[in-house]
């Protein structure tokens, strides 16, 4: 169990991680060369680190929603399995 748990953990925040750093670095060298491309320092870079900051919030928002519904599922059939085992041998005084 504990070592799922750190695999789990590990997964979420590299998932993170990824959601955090691709979109900001793709924007950084795309906004650098539309600049440099068009001669509009530094518009399109701003332009362009904005809406990869915007993708950026979404995939952190889709993923922590996904992340929690899989934490609330296993919540709730841990939660049913413990409730239907109960106490076996009850005894009646």
């Amino acid at each position: 169990m504990k070592n799922n748990s750190l695999n789990a953990a590990l997964r979420i925040m590299a998932n993170i991680s990824a959601w955090i750093a691709f979109p900001v670095i793709i924007g950084l060298y795309l906004g650098k060369w539309l600049d440099n491309k068009f001669g509009t320092d530094p518009w399109l870079f701003l332009i362009t680190i904005a809406f990869c900051f915007l993708v950026s919030v979404y995939g952190l928002v889709v993923s922590a929603r996904q992340e929690f519904k899989k934490v609330e599922k296993e919540y709730r059939s841990e939660s049913t399995a413990k409730s239907s085992d109960g106490p076996k041998n009850k005894n009646i005084s």
